[in-house]
């Protein structure tokens, strides 16, 4: 029978409990994982879409951008509960019980509330916070030039307030196998 989560946190029940990881993982992982997918909903249609992010910890909100019109702006000023998800994959790995099949992962699903930024200086310290993450080593005013008002106008810039989050990893070397049936050779496990 399956667990009724109504008036639950978005992360109460953890399965496979052993696997979550704390506040500091989290926030590593954040900063470090590439791409993230923002899930939004509009007339109990759900919509995720890939999108580059940025963990602003100092405000603890995640930072991303679209499109002026579009799908992911119209949602979130209908609906601004949104969820952002960023994983890493690793080796499949197989097992010789069908339900033991796994493969090694990290990610983290963060929770909150989107709002569309609208004051242009704090646009554009998000927006170089985002550009910071993926080309850290690059300046403002050197090697590219600063934001303009007219790219601030075609562009939306959001941040999500984190109100909850969970972290998990399985990185192990191998599924769980069953001495019930034969063991697989090492030819699956290289």
């Amino acid at each position: 029978m399956p667990r009724n989560y109504e008036n639950q946190s978005p992360t109460a029940y953890q399965r496979r409990s052993h696997l979550t990881q704390d506040d500091d993982w989290i926030r590593n992982f954040l900063t470090e994982a590439t791409v993230g997918h923002i899930a939004t909903s509009s007339d109990g249609q759900p919509f995720v879409n890939p999108t580059s992010f940025w963990y602003d910890q100092e405000n603890h909100q995640i930072v991303f951008h679209s499109n002026v019109a579009g799908r992911v702006r119209s949602n979130i000023e209908s609906n601004p509960k949104v969820s952002l998800e960023a994983s890493e994959l690793g080796k499949l790995l197989p097992s010789n019980v069908a339900l033991e099949f796994s493969l090694q992962f990290r990610s983290v699903v963060v929770f909150g509330e989107a709002r569309l930024v609208t004051d242009p200086d704090e646009a554009r310290r998000l927006l170089y916070g985002l550009i910071g993450k993926y080309f850290p080593t690059m300046t403002v005013g050197k090697e590219y030039r600063e934001i303009t008002d007219k790219e601030l106008r075609a562009t939306s810039i959001y941040a999500i307030q984190i109100e909850a989050w969970s972290g998990k990893e399985n990185w192990a070397d191998r599924a769980d196998q069953s001495d019930e049936w034969p063991a697989l050779d090492e030819k699956w496990f290289e």
